[in-house]
């Protein structure tokens, strides 16, 4: 199996360091040693947890859906996603992909399974809590006699999933795609531009 290490470190001070980062990128290595994996790359980034911005990340990824690689591996499974949402929508895209060595995620693996249904549940309860703020906020801006100002084929879905993955991290150019990828519609029938994203979530009084 190939595997492409990822590393992730949370300051510049620990990357420079080595903190962290060295103690990752030997149990990688080890591991791939011992189960006889060829490591054909490792990607870093240097963001804390809640960051946006992941390159390295996207490198990983993409080398698997290139085919130069058949899995990504982290040492431990929070340096993986910026959030639980985040995490579950990786592990969801690339199921037969992901190893992270402290939970036993692994392809195929039953310990693999149970993580992903773990992470998955949490995930869907997040979005759940997410909505029904949202609903909320909605409801109080209403009855505050708020003109919300929504173009009457904006739909409530679009609006909420909107807003779901804005509380999760996502930057406005990536809830466009996200939003394009799922088929939710727009209030054209168009496809999702930025301008689009911001309109829904001022709406949902969330930007």
């Amino acid at each position: 199996m190939r595997a492409v290490a990822y590393l992730r470190a949370s300051t510049e001070e620990q990357h420079r360091s080595g903190l962290g980062i060295a103690a990752q990128t030997a149990t990688i290595e080890a591991t791939c040693q011992q189960r006889g994996w060829e490591l054909v790359g490792i990607e870093t980034d240097i963001a804390s947890g809640g960051k946006r911005d992941r390159p390295g990340l996207a490198r990983a990824l993409q080398a698997i859906e290139a085919g130069g690689a058949d899995c990504v591996v982290v040492s431990r499974l929070d340096r993986l996603g910026r959030s639980v949402a985040h995490t579950a929508e990786i592990l969801e895209r690339f199921p037969d992909s992901i190893v992270a060595l402290d939970c036993g995620l692994a392809p195929d693996s039953p310990a693999g399974r149970f993580t992903l249904h773990v992470v998955s549940a949490a995930a869907e309860l997040e979005r759940s809590l997410i909505r029904a703020r949202t609903t909320e906020a909605l409801e109080a801006a209403r009855k505050r006699g708020v003109r919300l100002g929504r173009p009457r084929e904006m739909s409530e879905q679009a609006v909420e999933r909107a807003c779901e993955l804005h509380r999760s991290g996502y930057r406005i150019a990536e809830i466009a795609r996200t939003l394009n990828a799922e088929g939710v519609p727009t209030p054209r029938n168009g496809r999702w531009e930025s301008h689009g994203v911001k309109r829904a979530l001022r709406f949902a009084e969330v930007q």
